[in-house]
């Protein structure tokens, strides 16, 4: 099992942050694997909620089928899951502690399965990277928010 956690601030209210993240289609614009993430039910987003994610790590292509597990109004979880990993994406907003905006923490838990758990070393390492890169992404689009 392989955590990747990270925390930052950005300036749009933990509202607009929420509403934001809780479609998972918006990933394209902010996960640097996500190739693509397309709905595969319709109507409001609420916790039932799936996308099928299309992502390419370290090279490799990989699809899982995620669900909105969780949504307050301050978390959201999201799992994704196929044959060989479950990947669970607990998403926090708060207020910042530091003045207006939000303060995140991003926390992904990798799951692999059968033979795929050999990886987990080197996946730690490849995940801590990503896990940088989504922050760096992240902050860039959440600012771009307009309430």
């Amino acid at each position: 099992m392989t955590t990747v956690s990270r925390t930052f601030d950005v300036r749009p209210a933990p509202d607009l942050v929420i509403a934001y993240l809780k479609d998972f289609g918006n990933a394209e614009d902010w996960d640097p694997g996500t190739e693509s993430c397309t709905r595969l039910d319709s109507g409001p987003v609420q916790v039932g909620s799936r996308w099928h994610n299309t992502s390419k790590i370290a090279g490799v292509s990989t699809e899982l089928e995620y669900t909105l597990e969780q949504l307050t109004d301050d978390t959201i979880v999201l799992v994704g899951r196929n044959d060989t990993a479950t990947s669970t994406d607990t998403i926090t907003v708060v207020p910042s502690p530091d003045g207006p905006g939000s303060r995140i923490t991003y926390e992904a838990v990798i799951e692999l399965s059968g033979a795929a758990k050999v990886a987990d070393p080197i996946m730690k390492i490849v995940f801590e990277k990503i896990g940088s890169d989504t922050e760096d992404d992240m902050t860039t689009v959440l600012n771009r928010l307009q309430g």
